[in-house]
């Protein structure tokens, strides 16, 4: 079973075990891009740190640099809830960069964990997340040639709408997803 969780320090050797599988691949949805060089400290102390910084983005009340949104960082973890397995932001909403490459949704499995359908299951819990927030549609993009990613999201009701600067821009209807209003 996929799960989203939120950055935790008791992953701390996991998730450094599917830092050392990704190599030299960017690692999609996992904030790395808040540390310098795009690091992050796996000592306890510095890990403790890191997951504290991952948690804060999403608080929609925390002062953030300009133009930066409220984000949930969520590590993707199977049937062993701590065993991390990928890395998952969702964007509560869009600004301008977002809206031409990042979408909504950014994430990435680990090498040695694909293919085995972990990326659409945390997807569409993640699209799960767009509705419960009132996100009626939610973007995600992939990279042009990223066809895997291109078949998860179509599998997840992704909607081409174009390519732009290299990514293919989709669009996801998360309505339907909302549980219906008891009326009361």
């Amino acid at each position: 079973m996929t799960r989203l969780v939120p950055p935790d320090a008791s992953l701390r050797e996991s998730v450094a075990e599917a830092i050392a599988d990704f190599g030299d691949e960017v690692v999609h949805g996992a904030g790395f891009w808040h540390f310098e060089n795009e690091v992050i400290d796996t000592s306890p102390k510095g890990f403790a740190d890191t997951v504290r910084v991952l948690r804060g983005y999403a608080d929609p009340a925390r002062p953030r640099d300009d133009g930066m949104v409220p984000c949930d960082y969520l590590w993707i973890t199977d049937d062993d809830p701590t065993r991390v397995i990928g890395f998952m932001s969702f964007r509560h909403e869009l600004n301008d960069f977002l809206l031409e490459q990042g979408g909504h949704i950014g994430y990435s499995i680990r090498p040695s964990r694909r293919r085995e359908g972990h990326a659409s299951r945390a997807l569409a819990l993640a699209l799960d997340r767009a509705a419960e927030l009132g996100i009626d549609r939610a973007l995600v993009t992939c990279d042009e040639d990223n066809e895997p990613s291109r078949r998860t999201i179509e599998r997840n009701g992704g909607v081409y709408e174009d390519t732009r600067k290299g990514k293919r821009r989709y669009w996801i209807d998360t309505a339907s997803r909302r549980a219906p209003h008891s009326g009361r």
